[in-house]
């Protein structure tokens, strides 16, 4: 089986073509080839699948199995395979997910794609649909006990659920140990993607985050939008910032008016190979 392997600020993910390949037992391939001693190494598998509603379709596997409604970061790389495979080769793409069909604007360098601006729609903040337990109603800087630790969360639906904290330092944030309490914790009955947030200024974010089912990740498209929402709601940023990731910088607006919010970032093929044992 023919594989791509892509990242968007180090967000990695293994992207297998359904145009060409028969894919069954996803989440048992996506465990396997993302184990980085003994598979290919990645924060998950993303299947990129013909589509009656858009140019393709995107089904995304996190690295322990579990199945997800949508990646910022991996959007972009689906685009760009999408694009440079003539698969759909548009400066408008539309790509179907779990969260939904997105549009996405391609920037092209040398015929190649090299950078994405993905409409991300409108985020969610009612806790039914974060999901989140707890009474009806917006989940803003609320309270949370995550292990020894005492959290101001907000929390954000993007496609997939996100609950973010402001921090003072996030470098010597305990991101492992809290974000591991978040994600697992009684309150999120799907789980949680869990955002440190330092801000630098109003329009400068720095970002840390524990992905669901992936541990921490050196970037997150959605969780970047999160947070920018985040720091909205809360009155410590501005509409149109630039968050800071481990991986590298998005550019993130939510825009005044209709809502929507978009995030622009790279998108990068590393390498192809081919996987010994088809599922």
């Amino acid at each position: 089986m023919q594989f791509t392997k892509m990242e968007g600020l180090g967000n990695d993910y293994i992207y297998v073509d359904g145009f060409r390949e028969t894919v069954s037992e996803a989440s048992a391939l996506a465990v396997a080839m993302s184990d980085l001693h003994f598979g290919v190494g990645a924060d998950g598998l993303i299947l990129i699948l013909p589509s009656d509603a858009a140019d393709a379709r995107m089904v995304m596997y996190n690295a322990d199995g579990s199945r997800a409604q949508m990646c910022g970061n991996g959007i972009r790389c689906v685009a760009k395979y999408v694009h440079d495979r003539g698969i759909a080769r548009k400066k408008t793409l539309t790509i179907e997910t779990d969260a939904g069909l997105k549009q996405l604007d391609v920037f092209t360098a040398d015929g190649v794609v090299d950078r994405v601006r993905v409409d991300m729609g409108h985020p969610e903040f009612e806790r039914a649909k974060i999901p989140m337990s707890g009474p009806a109603g917006h989940v803003i800087r609320e309270v949370l006990h995550a292990g020894d630790v005492t959290l101001r969360v907000t929390a954000v639906n993007m496609g997939n659920p996100h609950c973010v904290s402001f921090v003072d330092d996030v470098d010597d944030f305990d991101v492992a140990g809290v974000g591991r309490s978040v994600e697992t914790h009684a309150s999120f009955p799907e789980r949680v993607n869990a955002e440190f947030v330092e801000v630098i200024d109003r329009t400068h974010l720095k970002m840390r985050v524990w992905e669901r089912g992936s541990g921490e990740t050196l970037a997150c498209g959605t969780g970047a939008c999160a947070a920018t929402v985040a720091g909205v709601l809360t009155e410590l940023s501005d509409r149109a910032v630039t968050v800071h990731l481990l991986g590298g910088d998005l550019d993130v607006e939510w825009r005044e008016g209709d809502d929507v919010v978009l995030m622009t970032g790279p998108a990068r093929e590393v390498f192809t190979g081919e996987w010994p044992d088809a599922c």
